[in-house]
């Protein structure tokens, strides 16, 4: 009994080592794990609300319009026009380089598509060449001479086909052949053709 056969369903065989946790404990750690990851989410959520708040503040302070004469006003308005052409120009100038990099996003994706030889097969159009065409398109220059298909080709006389039509009327209709050779007078007539009657 000193060797025992290893068989999955025996526990006492089963080298897998146990887990020292418990599965109670298992479970409270997820939980604190997830916990843990919803308040970090939250965190951050809450610090790119601040730091939006921070940036707008200090780009955009709030105007006070009380008091201002009308000199003042208008050149108040000038500053927030060129406030404003600065912004547009900054805008302008993000809005273009996303524009090129998912540009050159693009041409990388079309790159990995080549090189990983997955790309779409363009759907070809049928079209007809001649045999001498395609043979110098595959030879180039070295193709001489034209490859005249019909040239190789059987040819047939004129003769032939007569003889042939001889020989088909020669044979004539089979049923009326069938029909005078059947009965006794038929099997007469073979005999007396193959000289039997002699």
């Amino acid at each position: 009994m000193g060797d025992q056969i290893r068989r999955p369903g025996n526990p006492k065989m089963d080298n897998k080592p146990k887990s020292k946790i418990s599965a109670s404990r298992k479970l409270s750690l997820k939980i604190m794990l997830l916990n843990r990851a919803i308040e970090d989410l939250e965190k951050e959520k809450q610090d790119r609300e601040e730091e939006k708040n921070r940036y707008l503040i200090e780009k955009h302070p709030p105007l006070q319009l009380s008091g201002l004469s009308l000199a003042e006003l208008q050149n108040l308005c000038k500053q927030l026009y060129a406030k404003i052409d600065v912004v547009d120009e900054e805008r302008y100038n993000y809005e273009d380089k996303v524009n090129k990099h998912n540009k050159d996003i693009n041409e990388l994706k079309l790159k990995v598509q080549d090189l990983g030889g997955k790309f779409k097969k363009p759907a070809l159009r049928k079209v007809r060449v001649s045999a001498d065409e395609m043979m110098r398109a595959l030879l180039g220059s070295k193709h001489k001479g034209s490859m005249d298909l019909r040239a190789n080709l059987k040819s047939v006389k004129k003769e032939d086909i007569k003889q042939e039509k001889v020989l088909t009327t020669e044979v004539g209709d089979w049923r009326k052949n069938v029909e005078a050779m059947s009965g006794m007078e038929g099997r007469k007539k073979m005999f007396d053709a193959a000289g039997g009657g002699q």
